[in-house]
């Protein structure tokens, strides 16, 4: 058995950093995918993922992202099972192992 994904978007927002009790660094964030059609008439679908990073490469990821950014990511599809309000919920998110910018650096160009 193989879990590995890869996928190539743009945050959607500014990613959320925080620190674990033990003290682990965890940065959150969602990517957007455009679903690619053979057929030029069709309307363009977009996918929209929940990205989770640990450790160093969640400090990296706090510190260089920013919403709009086109990035790449590898890493592994995750589903937690949790209950809210009697009701059991799931979610799906990706686990990234790796996490390439791939935007030109723009430093000191006008939004």
């Amino acid at each position: 058995m193989y879990n590995k994904i890869i996928l190539i978007g743009r945050l959607t927002k500014d990613p959320e950093s925080r620190m674990t009790t033990s003290g682990i660094n965890v940065t959150r964030f969602s990517v957007a995918v455009d679903r690619t059609f053979a057929k030029q008439d069709q309307e363009k679908i977009t996918d929209f993922f929940q990205v989770v990073t640990w450790r160093r490469l969640a400090e990296i990821c706090a510190q260089y992202l920013t919403k709009g950014k086109l990035i790449a990511i590898e890493g592994r599809v995750q589903v937690n099972k949790y209950t809210k309000d009697g009701e059991d919920k799931q979610m799906v998110e990706i686990v990234a192992d790796n996490v390439q910018m791939l935007d030109r650096n723009t430093a000191g160009a006008e939004a």
